[in-house]
């Protein structure tokens, strides 16, 4: 054969080795021939041998092959070069680099040194070496190319560096790349990754045709920006589709926690013909753990087994996180076990899930079967473990696993350090949470927000504040978790101040924000500022979030607003078990009995199975119309049906309604026979309706089971007084004060409260201090004289009843009779329960001025109007 036949078969067995066998045996056998050929001097077929060699990973042959080349050309340098780089050798890549003379490098030689930094993780050394290109060629263009450009804006974009990113921008527009389809494709993924997605649309909306890399940039961007719905919006405008693009939205929606969506995105791109991989498939078995769905996440289970007869490490993963979460902890263990393979993320997904459904046992037992399994102890399952160390019951074993951290090292880890609070926060150990916390060497946001929750658990909101000022930054997870400490310590006003003072300094909320904020205006039944932040809810895209809507209708409810409260809750298409509680206790605290027990029946029709709270709901509703019947039917439907045992609140709850319709010796012998020990407010609830039907010797008894608790709460006392003054018997009026006197009883001071020109106005018995006291008691007598007019009308002399006269209810209803103008409902909140003479003046009140007047007592709500409240006298 001739020289150039034989350099052809060679040329062309080295390729087939280098994109076909891969096979070191082989390449090593081609080199063999190469020398017997005596070829071995051909430049051309050295340096094809060398390309042969890093495709085989032969990195060392290549290098020997490299060192006995004497006349070494660009395309030798080159090939070596990226064979060191593309196996990871880039402290060798780069002496070979520095050691090749400057004249012999061109726009291939650059742009491989600095795709390779960024290849292995070196993204500033990358920016480095584009910058020695530059001054190297005297801003000449010599050595540049639109690689070199689109390697180097990536690795601006992953190091988020927009200023960097618009001088980048100047340098491809001046060297005439600006058109190049790969520059613009990488301008826009470079601001889309540095956070700018109005310098990626300035770029985008310039393109004649964008590319689908660039429509899918830009999805991503947007979602980053504005959320998946804006992403949405993108990805219907595009002319077409590819796989990137589904997938990208899908993993969008998923990753946002939209989970349902993200299903519907996956069954319409089954629809439209693209076959799901791997990434799709990952993508929609998280949805399925977010959303608890293990329909869906079976039958993506039997989707992937028809596609992979055997599962990869990372469905694998996906599936048993799944099923954890679904609590199918069986079949969690079953792919677990089937695995060829596991690893960190195996094991934490499995151990999270047996922790979080309660088997914190099984979790411990999990965790020492890893550790004999010699599987690497990591900053991931670490804190999962700790987590379930989070209680008395293991709280050694949470000791000696942070001992072990320390040992280890480990204890510098911020997510391990992190768990380490957190552990002991929940073991109430705030101390040695606030030390471990001191200690660390490196604190980010959680470590701070888990300190302020740990407070929180504590109760110490001031020191919880504290922490909140002193730190470095905030997310919204800090903002929200202050907020949370704030709400659930009973701190709502302060909680509603801090809402706006991070709307005021442009701190993005999320649904967690509105839930909370939702939540205080509640707590505060304050309606305008409540309705100001559901208008924000909305405007920020959270309108339709279940949690958020769920706290809208507990709002509207302790407002009054029942009609409001009713259309949120027929808005919310996917309603949960949260959702029917809040209505059933809007109907029950307004005193809707029947609607309780329409939307309860309405319930069960969905298959939404009821708990121990829809059943508080329910037996309240009876309760405050009288259905005695109907309550007693789902006191015993409760145990008998569902298999719930009732608590204190539900015996609470039939006492109250058997004692409201007279059958007092029933209630007796029902808190008699209760299967637990009774407490202070079943008792309570009996006394009560003594006070109602006028059973003063009963009272007695049931007083002196109260006074065995021992209970600092004055309810007990004064009922009893109360009874005694509306019976005559004055003296035992008088003891019973002596008696809270020397116990250091006290009576909770009653006051009621209205809101009007966004500020709250609280008024007490006797008001003196409020500016328009003296207007007030003008505009109270007045009303007074118009009320006793009508003859209906019979006041309270007995003295306990003394002050009835300017109880604070009646002092709010005229301020706000002075303030609010004649079409609009008044509405005021009170502490205690709403006394008899209040309740017939307000309820005449509503007649003499033919207005809606709304109170809230410490029980429930009272709609009055035109002489009649919605309680009809049976409150």
């Amino acid at each position: 054969m001739s020289y150039m036949q034989i350099s052809q078969k060679l040329y062309d067995a080295f390729k087939h080795c280098s994109f076909s066998h891969k096979s070191p045996h082989i390449a090593r056998k081609l080199h063999a021939q190469l020398i017997l050929s005596g070829l071995d001097t051909s430049l051309f077929l050295l340096n094809n041998l060398l390309h042969m060699y890093s495709k085989c990973g032969l990195i060392h042959d290549a290098l020997q092959v490299f060192q006995e080349t004497h006349h070494c050309n660009i395309f030798t340098w080159n090939t070596i070069i990226n064979a060191l780089v593309n196996s990871g050798r880039m402290n060798q890549a780069e002496k070979l680099f520095d050691e090749m003379p400057v004249r012999v490098k061109d726009s291939v030689t650059w742009t491989t040194m600095i795709s390779g930094y960024i290849q292995n993780g070196f993204h500033a050394r990358s920016i480095e070496t584009f910058s020695l290109m530059l001054r190297e060629s005297n801003n000449q263009g010599r050595n540049y190319g639109p690689f070199s450009f689109t390697s180097v804006m990536k690795a601006c974009g992953l190091l988020g560096d927009t200023q960097l990113a618009l001088q980048l921008h100047d340098l491809v527009v001046k060297f005439g790349f600006g058109m190049e389809t790969s520059i613009q494709n990488s301008l826009v993924d470079m601001y889309v990754k540095c956070g700018d997605i109005d310098l990626a649309e300035t770029v985008f909306f310039d393109i004649e045709r964008p590319s689908l890399f660039c429509w899918n940039s830009m999805i991503s961007g947007y979602s980053q920006t504005y959320g998946p719905y804006k992403a949405l919006q993108i990805f219907n405008q595009m002319p077409e589709h590819d796989e990137v693009s589904w997938n990208t939205l899908i993993s969008i929606f998923s990753q946002h926690g939209f989970g349902v969506q993200c299903l519907a995105m996956f069954v319409e791109m089954c629809n439209q013909g693209f076959i799901p991989n791997f990434m799709t498939y990952g993508s929609v078995l998280s949805a399925c753990a977010s959303i608890s769905d293990l329909k869906w996440g079976a039958h993506l289970h039997a989707r992937i087994f028809r596609m992979e007869h055997s599962l990869d490490l990372v469905l694998g993963n996906g599936l048993i996180d799944m099923y954890a979460k679904c609590g199918c902890l069986g079949l969690a263990k079953r792919v677990f076990n089937s695995l060829k393979e596991r690893d960190h993320v195996s094991w934490n997904s499995l151990i999270n899930g047996v922790a979080h459904f309660g088997h914190d046992e099984d979790a411990l037992i999990l965790f020492n079967q890893m550790r004999l399994s010699s599987a690497v102890l990591d900053e991931f399952i670490l804190p999962t473990v700790l987590g379930v160390c989070s209680g008395q019951n293991f709280a050694a074993t949470g000791e000696l696993l942070h001992g072990y951290t320390i040992k280890s090292g480990m204890h510098s880890s911020a997510p391990v350090g992190n768990a380490i609070i957190t552990m002991y926060a929940k073991c109430g150990d705030t101390e040695k949470a606030d030390l471990v916390f001191r200690l660390m060497p490196l604190r980010n946001t959680i470590s701070w927000t888990a300190m302020i929750s740990a407070f929180s658990l504590s109760g110490d909101i001031n020191k919880a504040r504290e922490y909140f000022d002193m730190m470095p930054e905030r997310n919204i997870v800090t903002w929200n978790s202050m907020l949370r400490t704030y709400v659930q310590n009973g701190f709502s006003e302060e909680g509603l101040k801090l809402y706006l003072s991070m709307r005021s300094i442009g701190v993005q909320p999320d649904w967690i924000t509105f839930t909370t904020s939702i939540r205080a205006c509640a707590d505060l039944a304050i309606v305008k500022l409540g309705m100001q932040v559901v208008a924000n809810a909305i405007k920020f895209g959270f309108g339709s979030n279940v949690s958020v809507a769920n706290s809208i209708i507990t709002m509207y409810s302790r407002c009054g607003l029942i009609k409001e409260a009713k259309n949120t809750f027929d808005s919310i298409d996917d309603k949960d078990l949260v959702s029917w509680n809040a209505m059933l206790a809007a109907f029950a605290q307004n005193g809707l009995g029947r609607k309780v027990i329409e939307t309860f029946e309405n319930m069960l029709t969905t298959k939404c199975k009821p708990d121990h709270i829809s059943y508080v709901s329910v037996l309240s509703g009876c309760s405050h119309m009288g259905l005695v019947d109907e309550g007693k039917h789902y006191f015993d439907s409760m145990t008998r049906v569902f298999g719930i045992s009732p608590t204190n609140e539900h015996f609470s709850c039939m006492v109250d309604l058997l004692g409201r319709a007279g059958l007092l010796e029933e209630a007796k012998s029902l808190i008699e026979g209760m299967p637990f020990k009774t407490n202070a407010t079943v008792w309570s609830a009996l006394l009560g309706a003594c006070r109602i039907h006028h059973d003063l010797r009963l009272a007695e008894t049931v007083a002196k089971k109260l006074m065995e608790f021992d209970v600092e709460d004055s309810g007990g006392y004064v009922l009893l007084a109360n009874i005694y003054g509306e019976s005559g018997e004055l003296e035992n009026v008088a003891d019973m004060r002596k008696l809270m006197k020397a116990k250091g009883i006290r009576k909770s001071p009653g006051c009621s409260w209205i809101e009007v020109d966004n500020r709250v106005h609280v008024f007490t018995v006797d008001e003196t201090s409020h500016p328009q006291i003296k207007e007030v008691y003008i505009k109270l007598e007045e009303m007074m004289k118009k009320i006793e007019g009508t003859g209906k009308y019979i006041s309270v002399d007995s003295s306990v009843h003394r002050t009835a006269k300017y109880h604070s209810e009646k002092l709010a209803f005229a301020f706000g009779l002075l303030n609010l103008p004649s079409w609009m409902p008044i509405r005021v909140m009170k502490n205690l329960r709403v006394c008899d003479d209040c309740h017939l003046v307000i309820k005449l009140l509503s007649l003499v001025t033919s207005r809606e007047l709304i109170m809230r007592d410490r029980y429930r709500f009272h709609h009055f109007k035109d002489g009649f409240c919605s309680c009809k006298d049976y409150w």
